[in-house]
């Protein structure tokens, strides 16, 4: 695979809106392991609540499918592979996002946290429209009066 094309897979891992339209794949190998990965997701996402032991199965779930992502996208960052099959693995790794997100999705908000992290964001960026108003690029940088 040339460079080029190997940077265009990559950034198509990597954008955003990449997961909108895709499926999840019907079984998977992650970590070794043969998983009916759709089966599992919508078993889960069927339930309203999910109970305290399938939570721990979920959480381990998610744990591995991270894992196996970060391994895929590595092989296509580092392994001299075909187009082809970096473009498998694309489709793989969307995949495998795609399931992350329907289970993260059932994970129950704190609406507390969700709240401070909000106004964390809002003062970063009142503190960076200030700094840049004033003419500091660094905060330990005073603008000078000459």
């Amino acid at each position: 695979m040339k460079e080029f094309e190997r940077k265009q897979l990559l950034a198509t891992v990597d954008r955003e809106g990449a997961t909108v339209g895709a499926d999840i794949p019907d079984r998977i190998a992650v970590q070794g392991e043969e998983i009916d990965l759709r089966e599992f997701v919508f078993e889960i996402k069927r339930r309203e609540t999910i109970p305290a032991g399938e939570r721990e199965r979920v959480d381990r779930a998610k744990k591995n499918l991270r894992r196996e992502r970060l391994q895929r996208k590595q092989r296509l960052e580092d392994e001299d592979i075909s187009y082809e099959e970096g473009e498998r693995l694309v489709e793989s790794i969307i995949g495998i996002d795609r399931a992350l997100n329907a289970l993260e999705s059932l994970s129950p908000t704190d609406l507390e946290q969700e709240e401070e992290t909000k106004e964390m964001a809002d003062r970063k960026r009142w503190m960076n429209f200030l700094k840049q108003a004033l003419g500091q690029k660094d905060p330990n940088t005073r603008r000078s009066n000459l």
